[in-house]
């Protein structure tokens, strides 16, 4: 055993037992949160403009601080770019988050020297709470890989700026630094193909124990690995030993990746944003499921039921009051010196002792052409179970959209998917998927039933089909992905480039 290994087990059960304590009293750790960053904002213009200084509890805060989006706080972040002081937190950011919005552009995420530590802290203590959890450690003495943004940083107002996975290369720790990969000249490639062909020249032949990494673009990196050398994963890295991932949900990609692995590994799933790192896997093995919510790390959250976002005064919950399986668009406030800031995800608890989340979607993205409001974890859950009835089946990556007006027969939601290897019998495979969306979505089965929407159809995309997407819109790599579903066709009709021939 090395010396990184041995020293991590001591700070795992250090960590587990500081984890434990505030979760055993989630409500107290929020409040605790709650009036920490209120007193600390109380100076700053948005605290002023929205008298922090008389804000008790939460109701007080409800009443003077809506719900905003990006575009409502822009005029606060703009005046932070240009490089005033006291705005939306005390001082200046330490870094912005650059980030790409789908309807704000670029993105300007302000992170403090007071929330950096979340993003730090969140991704080392998901990793010591596995060593805890399963004993193992020997990985910390081997490689690792982190599929990354690059680390080189512009300015903005004074202030240093980047790519979320970019900044975050600049505090790994030392004692992890010399056995992370790729080196930090190849980080610093731009252009995603280039740096992939570096990543696997300086990789292929060391002795890797982790990979980390956004699924599709670990995939892609697994792809050319088998593309090179002719062999599964397993026997490039033989000590490979655990998969971390987050930026998406891991279901899709799973059966694909650990066929293209080999062998079945362990994996850590970790939810992760520009705006903070809010949870991580905490159990694993057989029936473990959701994230354990971070209740303590200066950001308090608030919870509006999926079907109240977009009422002019929503019902705003915290902690204490959400209930189970039930849809949440994810509303945070934090040191970072977000307010009432709406980071577009939805949630769903799988668990409140303690409280264990899913990202169950975006609250933007869903199909609602007809009343069906589909949503991502219903598309999910039902391609999951259709593979699991067709196991030859391997998928690269999906995306969802209404079919209005199609040339013939009823309109329909159509299923833009890349197969690695396409079912057995498509249109079986087809129906299937269609069945199990009746059982998932009343007003989707109601659709159906009615003769207003006929069964989905499925148009089969080459399987590097995303991969040339992206790289079109020039967001090949990195953090970037494909929403999972649209409301309307942009997307789809793009894609149509590379469907397959019949």
């Amino acid at each position: 055993m090395g010396i990184r290994s041995f020293l991590a087990k001591p700070l795992a059960s250090y960590t587990v037992a500081r984890q434990e304590k505030w979760a055993r009293q989630p409500v107290v750790a929020q409040e605790k949160v709650f009036q920490n960053i209120i007193k600390k904002a109380q100076h700053t213009l948005f605290g002023k403009d929205h008298d922090f200084q008389n804000i008790q509890n939460h109701q007080d805060f409800i009443q003077r601080v809506p719900v905003r989006d990006y575009e409502a706080l822009r005029p606060y972040i703009e005046k932070v770019t240009e490089g005033q002081e006291d705005i939306l937190w005390q001082g200046k950011p330490l870094y912005f988050a650059k980030t790409s919005g789908t309807t704000s552009g670029v993105k300007y995420i302000p992170i403090s020297k007071d929330s950096i530590h979340n993003h730090i802290n969140g991704a080392k203590n998901a990793l010591l709470n596995y060593v805890y959890e399963t004993g193992k450690s020997e990985f910390l003495d081997k490689k690792l890989i982190f599929l990354s943004g690059s680390p080189v940083l512009d300015k903005k107002g004074g202030v240093l700026t980047g790519r979320l996975s970019g900044i975050s290369n600049h505090h790994v720790p030392g004692y992890l630094r010399t056995n992370q990969l790729p080196s930090w000249e190849t980080n610093c490639i731009e252009d995603w193909e280039e740096k992939l062909d570096k990543i696997i020249g300086e990789t292929l032949h060391q002795d890797m124990g982790l990979i980390s990494g956004i699924p599709p673009w670990v995939q892609m990196y697994f792809d050319r690995i088998i593309e090179k050398t002719g062999k599964k994963i397993k026997d490039v890295f033989p000590n490979f030993s655990l998969l971390i991932n987050g930026g998406v949900n891991f279901e899709p990609y799973k059966v694909k990746m650990f066929e293209s692995i080999g062998k079945k590994i362990d994996s850590l799933e970790m939810f992760p944003a520009s705006e903070g790192f809010f949870a991580y896997q905490d159990k694993f093995g057989e029936g473990a499921e959701g994230l354990l919510l971070l209740l303590d790390t200066g950001i308090f959250y608030e919870f509006i039921p999926a079907e109240e976002y977009f009422n002019e005064k929503p019902t705003r919950l915290t902690i204490g009051e959400v209930e189970l399986n039930k849809n949440y668009a994810l509303v945070l406030s934090s040191n970072a010196g977000l307010w009432s800031y709406s980071i577009g995800d939805t949630v769903k608890f799988v668990s409140k002792a303690p409280y264990r989340v899913i990202v169950s979607g975006r609250i933007k993205h869903f199909i609602s052409a007809f009343g069906e409001h589909v949503i991502g974890e219903e598309v999910e859950k039902a391609l999951k179970y259709t593979i699991e009835q067709f196991p030859e089946t391997e998928v690269v990556e999906i995306t969802v959209a209404p079919q209005v007006t199609p040339q013939e027969g009823l309109p329909h939601h159509e299923w833009l998917i890349s197969f690695a290897k396409q079912p057995s019998d498509l249109q079986k495979f087809a129906e299937v998927l269609d069945k199990k969306m009746t059982e998932l979505n009343v007003y989707y089965d109601d659709l159906i039933t009615g003769n207003i929407l006929r069964q989905l159809v499925i148009t089969p995309l080459q399987p590097n089909a995303f991969i040339e997407y992206m790289k079109s819109l020039g967001k090949l790599g990195g953090q970037n992905k494909v929403p999972r579903l649209s409301n309307d066709r942009k997307i789809a009709d793009e894609l149509y480039k590379w469907k397959l021939n019949a």
